[in-house]
């Protein structure tokens, strides 16, 4: 239907053991949700009635289903931008550009192949959200209108990452502009479905997948007509404009392919030779240029080693900034800023959320920058020459990790100034900024090394990608949602603590899956299972407003003792995952 690419990658993905682990995995962790929210409700009352049955669903529902909505669409945009932008790397574009395959074929087929994890997944969990009606309190309609509005949100993300990565050269670029695009797009939703924006009650939600995902999980949902009219106006302006992405794509593919700068390259080592030719013996190379002491901090900071068109992420990321400063520029002036959580009745104060969403942005943005400044000299041929040169493991470490300080500098130092100002106009207080600035770079220094540990160990670079993203994710967003439950049943904490314990541990699991996959250590191990523990602890001392010194003190200790797992070892030798040939599959697909 598809083509040859997307029939390869579904007849080859069900012989991979990987595709039914992920599939079994994803619903184990809704599920261990599901009983984590019980243990901890039942622990402080039990569920004796079916109006407790019935709310406890209800609550559950309203958490699964924005959880599953951010890991999906997730996992969609950062997995169409990489695939994409490692067959650019690879140089297996071209040659698809080269054979009889039609444009649809080649751009309808990779989406296909791409949607193929997501959607399994989304399908995998039906029958658990199915179950929620039992308990009460969420209808059948409920659950397929939020899997409708899921599923076309996947299929939008998907699209924007395919063909933002056929558009973009480099692969650090194809998944930053698919993160700040999808973000803008969001942010220009919101602002429609606002009430200040005058929209017609029918098409407020037309390009906001957040609100047509609370109007479809919203008890109301099936009985009011004029909410149905919305969401099937967010489902087909969704579709439609999906659509138009792919067709965007489909036209452009060999328009955009091969890159104008691979075009100016083969160009001008073309006229170079045929000088070469023509002038014979008296022709003379090009005087060369001055190299640092450390050749790869020279080329990150003097050369455009991500393309030149990263200017435009960077403009693309300081207008989300200053959306951000904004928000809370309203926030100072109205008073909002100032009252703490209790007051308002919330958990964190309204100015933590719009700085937090910034800080995850920008850890997310710098942790693939830091993956990919490694998957591009492996996919580019460089990183086998530099394993037989004289650089030493503490210039290449060194030289990437300040490398990537100095190309993302503006992603690390915008949220410092956003706490500055906090700071200056009250809203906290210049100890608490301190701390604060000094824990954001901690978590800076642990993201950029985190992205070198994954690069160095997987030979995949989606792999790399998806693993470093992943573990930058669940530690953000995991532990916050562990969080949620536990503010949300305000329980006692001592029958609280064996759920969450239970969680925790799984997550260390995982994350030791993740970082020692290749070479497993002592302390990977206490790194991996200690660091969701240390964040938790963190996030616990925050929410209870109590001296933000334990904050400190606590990452302090989780964050710099994983960066220095994952650093010593690389340090102490070029240790670099060459297992498998560049022509190898199995973890492509």
């Amino acid at each position: 239907m598809f083509g040859p690419i997307f029939y390869r990658e579904a007849s080859v993905a069900p012989k991979r053991p990987k595709t039914f682990v992920a599939r079994g995995v994803y619903v184990l962790s809704l599920f261990i949700l599901l009983c984590t929210g019980y243990l901890v409700l039942d622990g402080s009352r039990s569920l004796a009635t079916s109006g407790d049955s019935a709310r406890f669903g209800g609550w559950m529902f309203t958490l699964l289903a924005p959880l599953q909505l951010l890991v999906l669409a997730s996992l969609s945009a950062v997995g169409a931008a990489a695939s994409v932008a490692q067959e650019k790397d690879r140089r297996t574009l071209i040659l698809l550009l080269l054979t009889r395959l039609s444009g649809f074929e080649i751009v309808a087929g990779k989406l296909a192949a791409t949607l193929i994890v997501p959607m399994s997944l989304l399908i995998g969990a039906l029958p658990l959200f199915l179950a929620l009606p039992l308990l009460g309190g969420v209808s059948p309609t409920q659950v397929l209108g939020v899997f409708f509005v899921t599923a076309v949100t996947v299929l939008l993300t998907g699209s924007v990452g395919t063909v933002v990565g056929l558009w973009r050269e480099k692969t650090f670029q194809a998944i930053a502009m698919t993160v700040l695009g999808l973000l803008i797009y969001m942010g220009i939703g919101e602002l429609l479905a606002s009430e200040v924006a005058g929209m017609p009650e029918v098409t407020r939600l037309a390009m906001s997948p957040v609100r047509a995902l609370a109007a479809a999980a919203s008890p109301m949902a099936s009985l009011s007509s004029d909410t149905s009219a919305e969401l099937s106006m967010f489902l087909m302006v969704t579709f439609v404009f999906a659509l138009l992405l792919l067709l965007i794509g489909i036209l452009k593919v060999r328009v955009w392919n091969p890159s104008r700068e691979l075009r100016l390259k083969s160009t001008n080592e073309s006229a170079t030779a045929d000088q070469a030719d023509q002038e014979g013996s008296t022709w003379r190379a090009r005087e060369p240029r001055s190299v640092w002491e450390n050749p790869v901090l020279w080329r990150e900071v003097c050369t455009w080693a991500y393309g030149r068109k990263i200017v435009l992420i960077r403009i693309a990321f300081v207008f989300f900034f200053l959306l951000i400063g904004g928000v809370l520029q309203v926030q100072v002036s109205s008073g909002l800023a100032f009252e703490s959580g209790g007051q308002i009745g919330r958990a964190l104060p309204s100015a933590t959320l719009p700085l937090a969403g910034l800080g995850v942005i920008s850890l997310v943005l710098v942790n693939a920058l830091a993956v990919n400044s490694v998957t591009n000299e492996r996919d580019g041929l460089a990183l086998d020459l530099l394993l037989v040169t004289d650089l030493s493991p503490k210039e290449f470490v060194f030289g990437k990790l300040l490398g990537v300080v100095y190309v993302g500098k503006e992603m690390i130092i915008l949220p410092i100034l956003l706490v500055i100002y906090l700071a200056v106009q009250g809203v906290m207080s210049f100890e608490s900024m301190a701390y604060a600035i000094l824990s954001t770079l901690i978590l800076f220094n642990f993201a950029i090394m985190l992205g070198l540990h994954c690069g160095l160990n997987y030979v995949s670079g989606r792999t790399a990608i998806l693993n470093s993203i992943g573990t930058v994710f669940f530690l953000c967003v995991g532990i916050a949602i562990c969080m949620t439950i536990m503010v949300s049943f305000r329980g006692a904490f001592q029958l609280q603590l064996a759920p969450f314990l239970v969680m925790i541990l799984g997550g260390g699991a995982a994350l030791f899956a993740s970082l020692g996959w290749r070479n497993p250590s002592s302390a990977v191990f206490f790194a991996s299972f200690g660091l969701p523990l240390v964040t938790f602890y963190a996030i616990t001392q925050f929410l209870l407003q109590t001296d933000h010194l334990y904050v400190f003190v606590a990452l302090l200790s989780g964050y710099v003792f994983t960066t220095a797992a994952m650093m010593i070892p690389a340090l102490s030798e070029f240790d670099v995952s060459l297992e498998r040939g560049r022509g190898a599959v199995g973890d492509e697909g």
